[in-house]
């Protein structure tokens, strides 16, 4: 009698440490696969885009831990815990003293020169209206316009509404479907060829910036990882990024991708920076804003898989996102402020 009573008193506390490992053990997955220094496999590249939101979940393990008394799923809970805020959390949080010259990475050594303003769309096949977005232009009066999914009728609406007139120097890639792209700017613009896969027409060329000199852009827009037989196009596009070098650098588009993608990491080890991260806008979201069919119009929290990202010698002063009608992105739209010419 005395052992069967030993064995129920121990099976409550078996169970309570079940439960406990059992709240870590996927948040610490999650986290142990977050540091992989690679895109693990083609459902990981689709899931971790929503590593913030697991890392706000997260708190649920230590949490359970402590309710049951476990110590030790307790301090493990908490260090996976601490680990996924690691991840997350700067972005959340501005660069220090970005009005000061000196701070080291957030005005970059000699980013004394103009500002340059970056906005960028993904046009949903083309189908935003070109009245909303030539409105959003002479608001935000950008001098350098990337599109994505621009297809020939919609840059044909874009012209006949006064685009080129705002920004009358262009890399106009127009095509069928999603994988159109277009570069339009206020500045002298000499047109580069960039890698194409699956037949993307990814826009690219040097701008002419007064006080500046030359500065590289490009229109980005991979495939986007919604199949597994495009993630070879997806992470074949985005290893063909340039690296920082030569020209000042500016990579803006729709990267179908976050800063939780070990591609994206991969850019901001070689010098990187994303203009939202270093204003402390990183967490806000891009995509998607309406529903959709790919998803049987379940309800997708938005992730931020729009960005634009600067050389290190350019220092960034503000970011925002803003929302045009139809698309199911949102614009993003920077001020930077660039390396004066012979600095």
């Amino acid at each position: 009698m005395a052992r069967l009573t030993a064995g129920w008193v121990g099976r409550p506390g078996r169970w309570r440490g079940l439960l406990a490992w059992l709240a870590v053990a996927p948040f610490a997955l999650w986290a142990l696969l977050r540091l992989v220094p690679g895109d693990v496999h083609f459902r990981w590249v689709q899931l971790v885009a929503f590593t913030p939101y697991v890392a706000l979940a997260s708190v649920v393990a230590p949490l359970v831990a402590l309710l049951v008394r476990r110590r030790a799923a307790l301090v493990a809970g908490l260090a996976v815990t601490a680990t996924l805020a690691a991840c997350v959390l700067p972005r959340a949080l501005s660069d220090p003293f970005p009005h000061d010259p000196a701070a080291a990475g957030v005005r970059a050594a000699g980013a004394t020169g103009p500002v340059l303003r970056v906005l960028s769309a993904n046009l949903l096949y083309g189908s935003v209206p070109p009245a909303a977005l030539v409105d959003l232009v002479r608001r935000l009066r950008p001098d350098v316009l990337t599109l994505q999914e621009l297809t020939p009728q919609a840059s044909a609406g874009l012209r006949a509404a006064g685009l080129t007139t705002l920004l009358p120097y262009t890399d106009d890639r127009a095509q069928e479907g999603s994988g159109g792209s277009g570069l339009f700017t206020r500045f002298p613009l000499r047109p580069e060829d960039l890698s194409a896969f699956d037949g993307r027409r990814q826009a690219a060329g040097i701008v002419e910036v007064p006080g500046a000199g030359p500065v590289a852009v490009v229109s980005v827009h991979p495939c986007a990882p919604r199949y597994a037989f495009r993630f070879r196009c997806w992470s074949r596009s985005l290893a063909a990024l340039p690296d920082p070098g030569g020209p000042v650098r500016i990579l803006s588009g729709d990267f179908n991708a976050t800063l939780d993608h070990a591609r994206v990491r991969r850019l901001l080890d070689a010098g990187y920076r994303d203009a939202a991260d270093a204003t402390g806008n990183g967490l806000a979201g891009t995509w998607p804003y309406r529903r959709s069919s790919d998803f049987r119009g379940l309800p997708v929290p938005p992730v931020t898989i729009d960005h634009v990202l600067v050389d290190p010698r350019v220092a960034v002063r503000a970011f925002g996102v803003h929302g045009l009608p139809v698309t199911d992105h949102r614009a993003i739209f920077a001020e930077l402020v660039l390396p004066a010419t012979g600095t």
